[in-house]
């Protein structure tokens, strides 16, 4: 398990990030309305993890990847990014390489099989 600090010095426990898998990621965005006043909300990305680089460095970090109104939408996170506030996982894919880039192009036309969680008695 990684974790970071966040500017609270509050600490969070990342999950086991690997390819395959859809997560929701978490996110403070910080806006400003119309009288100037800053207000902050929480606001999640979900899709599936197509590459994990550098493992739990300083500089790790995840993509992910979903399929917004017909149009491809990747996102970068950083995994020691203070704004991330938590991140779900909702199911895990069988798949047999590192990175998922052939997911990007239209050309795969199979649905990744998901696994099935072991239940421990």
């Amino acid at each position: 398990m990684a974790e970071e600090k966040n500017a609270q010095n509050e600490t969070v426990v990342l999950p086991e990030i690997k390819p395959g898998m859809t997560i929701r990621v978490y996110q403070k965005i910080k806006e400003l309305n119309l009288k100037g006043e800053e207000k902050e909300r929480v606001q999640y990305f979900e899709g599936m993890v197509i590459a994990k680089k550098h493992g739990k460095e300083k500089g790790g970090t995840i993509t992910v990847r979903k399929v917004s109104d017909g149009v491809g939408v990747e996102k970068i996170f950083p995994l020691n990014l203070p704004t991330i506030t938590k991140i779900e996982i909702k199911r895990q894919a069988r798949v047999r390489r590192a990175k998922l880039s052939f997911l990007k192009t239209g050309t795969f036309k199979k649905r990744l099989k998901e696994v099935k969680k072991k239940v421990s008695k």
